[in-house]
């Protein structure tokens, strides 16, 4: 293993511990849902990725996951973990997909909405056919019992389309939008440094490759 690469794993395991901390400062958005938490463990996630790839993206989460699957367990049989794993894939590989080909602030900007809309539409289906399945089966709970738990605090949400259209949308709607704007206005002043660290080992081998030339040579 080369240094170079030695020092990207390093740089995604300290992002995915990052995220794995982010994750403790969560907070309930009550107005929306009572299921509904919101935490930054995203930023880390679209920073990093953005920095070492697509590749670096997925090592930073599953380090994360990884953590807290250490430190915390599940309370899901795994089904939590499994949805946040596709929830931030979802939402980290588009927006680092793009920005690989358009690499200015517009094209992070677009990679970030792109992550954004594809996001949402995962956060709907893990919702519905993942996370409360499994609920319903691991606590005993219902789809009734759920809906009517969530009209005691949002009196707009009424069944399962209205739950959609005014639990899950706009939560994740805000947070990724809220993760995205922070990376936005963050990333250049973080990545800079970051960047050199990862990719000095790059040029000192240009460079040694060179002396080697150049003493042959001569």
């Amino acid at each position: 293993m080369n240094n170079t690469r030695l020092r990207r794993m390093t740089a995604a395991a300290l992002f995915g511990a990052m995220a794995f901390v982010l994750m403790y400062f969560s907070f309930g958005v009550p107005v929306l849902s009572p299921f509904a938490e919101f935490d930054a463990s995203g930023l880390p996630e679209m920073i990093g990725g953005f920095i070492l790839g697509p590749v670096g993206a997925i090592e930073i989460i599953t380090v994360k996951l990884l953590l807290k699957l250490l430190f915390q367990g599940s309370s899901s049989m795994l089904t939590g973990e499994v949805q946040n794993f596709i929830l931030s894939a979802s939402y980290a590989l588009p927006a680092v997909l793009y920005y690989r080909k358009h690499r200015t602030k517009k094209g992070a900007a677009v990679g970030l909405l792109l992550g954004t809309v594809i996001s949402v539409v995962m956060a709907v289906i893990t919702n519905l056919y993942l996370i409360f399945p499994a609920y319903i089966k691991l606590y005993g709970m219902s789809w009734e019992g759920i809906i009517e738990i969530c009209t005691a605090v949002n009196p707009w949400i009424r069944n399962i389309p209205t739950f959609v259209a005014f639990s899950v949308v706009p939560f994740n709607v805000i947070a990724k939008g809220v993760t995205s704007v922070i990376t936005i206005l963050v990333y250049k002043r973080i990545s800079t440094p970051i960047k050199k660290l990862i990719l000095e080992s790059d040029s000192e081998i240009k460079d040694n490759k060179k002396r080697v030339i150049n003493n042959a040579e001569g």
